[in-house]
């Protein structure tokens, strides 16, 4: 069985909890995996992994490399994406990575690229843990395997528990991403037009009005409309405020689901929280829910064709 390639690249903010990073790559290299660009976690400009260049080259790179890795695994997120967009070579990435799919994998800030290159390329990445993830002290067993569970097959599975009292069973390409950075790609050439799908949001530290507001923004562009139905995911430390009097995201929530005219199903695990789900961005899926468990499939992703490497980490 050959090894698994995996190499870093860090779009977004510095690695300032260099203990995760370290911890991250040691678990991937017990479990078998090569890591590679180990040089972007020395990159550091102000809040950012180096220049905006030097952030779009490790883009770019993956058009123009010799020999492609497996994995291409983002750093962390924080900010800094979004300013990448304009700098990506679209069509070269699109026909290097067409027949030689490489696997991108993060969440967060990441959003902005997920976008974009789905966007402008058609090329389907996957939101799922950062480097930083995997070298948390709170990394659990549960994402380390479904991260490599999703990859190395051709279909896989998330079930939960949810409140959502209504029965579902819908059928789309499964999108989305961190709520605030897809909401800000909204009216650009970035922001992918999927009719029919199973849009996911998650997101961190927002209040719940603003929470409520991101999605009303969804809702009254016409985007919730296209869709067959929205998963809530994590929504972590997005506490109300001294002058909510009352208003938290339950209230938030249940406003969006007044208005959305589509199902609203919340508690995936997924977003800015130790558990954490692996999910392929436009993969077809199909997600159910009854008595309230929730379960989606998703299938047809490009993924490797190997077996799950095991983590020998105390806390994988």
């Amino acid at each position: 069985m050959p090894e698994t390639r995996i190499r870093l690249i860090a779009p977004s903010g510095y690695p300032h909890d260099r203990a995760a990073m370290t911890r991250g790559v040691e678990r991937l290299r017990e479990a078998g995996c090569v890591v590679e660009g180990l040089e972007v976690l020395e990159r550091t400009e102000l809040r950012f992994a180096g220049s905006d260049l030097e952030r779009a080259a490790d883009i770019n790179a993956l058009a123009a490399i010799g020999t492609l890795p497996d994995v291409a695994l983002v750093t962390r997120g924080g900010y800094g994406a979004s300013r990448l967009l304009q700098h990506l070579h679209y069509d070269a990435l699109r026909e290097r990575l067409a027949d030689e799919p490489v696997l991108l994998v993060g969440h967060s800030d990441f959003t902005a690229l997920q976008l974009a290159l789905y966007a402008k390329s058609g090329l389907r990445t996957f939101s799922g843990p950062l480097l930083a993830d995997l070298g948390a002290e709170s990394c659990t067993a549960y994402t380390w395997h479904h991260f490599w569970g999703t990859l190395t097959s051709s279909a896989s599975t998330a079930t939960w528990s949810a409140t959502t009292t209504a029965e579902v069973d819908v059928q789309g390409p499964l999108w989305g991403g961190n709520l605030a950075v897809l909401c800000s790609l909204l009216g650009t050439p970035y922001f992918p037009q999927i009719e029919g799908g199973i849009l996911f949001v998650e997101d961190v530290g927002e209040p719940p009005f603003r929470i409520e507001r991101l999605l009303y923004q969804l809702h009254l562009s016409g985007v919730l409309a296209r869709q067959r139905a929205l998963v809530l995911g994590d929504f972590s430390h997005c506490r109300p405020g001294a002058r909510d009097n009352g208003y938290d995201l339950a209230a938030a929530f249940a406003q969006v689901r007044a208005v959305a005219n589509i199902p609203v199903v919340d508690g995936m695990p997924h977003g800015h929280a130790a558990k954490q789900l692996t999910l392929p961005f436009a993969a077809p899926a199909r997600l159910r829910v009854a008595d309230g468990q929730a379960r989606l499939d998703f299938t047809g992703y490009p993924h490797l064709d190997r077996a799950v490497p095991v983590s020998t980490a105390e806390n994988p």
